[in-house]
């Protein structure tokens, strides 16, 4: 049907993955936490632009080479841990930063009280890489994705499977950009609790790139 096979199986599996998290979930619920719903709108499209792109060269055929090449699937997948390494050091420099001020008594509601957000960040683009380089979704469209494909109509069987992948990423980050955007107060209020959260999602990040660079197809 519509190209797919055994499409229950697919959403089941489906479900698991979006909910499972990822670096790309969390980059949007903290730039939603940070900057608000529009960014975190901004950060989502990056994502759903990244994550086009992943099934497009799955559906070209590219998720097939990545299988058979171990030497190219290396390439991308240690250039995507150390992409992934440099956001965790980031991260955990901000967070560094913000328990100093905590201790040095800083005033309350200073920038240092939020997690880090540099005026240069630009949420799109870096979602956007984040979601190419981003382990679960390189898995999910090399070794699942392409298994639902029907043979006999490929292009609706890619087109069904995206737009219902797309379909679940737009309501699970919707979610997490409304709920990021009310501990956006908190975050304002709280620098223990701020500069924890920095520090655990800087913990979370190189436990992603690490991930990414033990992956195998």
């Amino acid at each position: 049907m519509f190209g797919v096979i055994d499409l229950p199986t697919y959403l089941a599996g489906l479900v698991l993955i979006v909910l499972l998290p990822g670096p790309n979930s969390l980059y949007v619920l903290s730039v939603a936490a940070r900057r608000g719903v529009r960014a975190g709108y901004t950060a989502a499209a990056g994502v759903w632009c990244g994550d086009t792109v992943l099934m497009t060269l799955s559906a070209a055929g590219v998720a097939s080479l990545l299988q058979a090449n171990a030497v190219l699937f290396g390439i991308v997948k240690y250039a995507g841990a150390g992409y992934l390494s440099w956001l965790a050091v980031g991260m955990l420099r901000a967070a560094v930063g913000m328990w100093r001020a905590r201790r040095e008594k800083a005033v309350e509601a200073t920038p240092a009280a939020v997690p880090a957000a540099p005026a240069e960040e630009r949420p799109y683009r870096r979602a956007l890489v984040i979601s190419l380089f981003n382990p679960k979704a390189i898995l999910f469209f090399v070794a699942f994705f392409v298994q639902f494909v029907s043979e006999s109509n490929p292009v609706m069987g890619f087109v069904t499977l995206g737009v219902l992948a797309q379909l679940a990423s737009v309501l699970y980050l919707s979610a997490l950009i409304f709920g990021g955007a009310r501990l956006a107060a908190a975050f304002r209020r709280r620098r223990t609790l701020s500069a924890g959260a920095t520090s655990a999602a800087g913990v979370l990040f190189l436990g992603f790139a690490v991930k990414l660079s033990l992956a195998s197809v």
